[in-house]
């Protein structure tokens, strides 16, 4: 009976693991065709966002106790993750209106999915640990496809951030906003 009770969360977990694979190899596939990125990023995003339907606010770290200071944290976040490119010699590009509305929808689609919902089903699963882990893990596989070799370091980085953020202040408001920033300045 104990192994039943703890093989339900672990396989929800898993489920939701292949589920957030699926939608970002589709989404990365899909936005390498020639005019596709934008669709494929807002629909992505959207797909993303729609696996924490159902899921209780407080269990994604969507709680709206300390606003302000969630807020204040994910500009603190963002101005780390963006430490890369600052040692990066020239500037930024601007994005383009539709190209950053769209990197807005897939930050936030991400963040719901990677450290609200799939965090949420593996610390439930097999505690704090392993939903740090595993949030990190399968973040740097699912941008095996859309970002070169050199990068996934930096996105196992920032995904590693990221989730730490999320178990200490249980908190997903200031990733959000850091990813945010992040995608739309780098």
């Amino acid at each position: 009976m104990i192994s039943a009770v703890r093989f339900r969360p672990a396989l929800r977990a898993g489920l939701v693991a292949i589920a957030v694979l699926l939608v970002e190899w589709s989404r990365a596939l899909v936005a390498q065709q020639p005019g596709l990125t934008v669709a494929a990023l807002v629909l992505g995003g959207c797909a993303l966002t729609a696996m924490a339907v159902g899921w209780p606010a407080e269990r994604l770290g969507l709680g709206t106790s300390r606003f302000g200071l969630r807020i204040l944290g994910g500009l603190a976040l963002g101005v780390v993750l963006l430490l890369p490119a600052a040692v990066r010699p020239g500037a930024a590009p601007l994005l383009p209106a539709g190209l950053a509305i769209a990197a807005v929808v897939v930050s936030i689609g991400e963040e719901l999915a990677f450290r609200g919902v799939l965090y949420a089903a593996l610390e439930e699963s097999g505690g704090a640990p392993l939903a740090i882990g595993g949030t990190t893990l399968v973040w740097t596989v699912a941008h095996a496809l859309s970002h070169p070799p050199e990068f996934l370091g930096a996105a196992a980085a920032a995904g590693l951030l990221l989730a730490l953020w999320r178990w200490a202040c249980r908190d997903l408001v200031a990733p959000v906003i850091g990813h945010v920033i992040a995608d739309l300045a780098l």
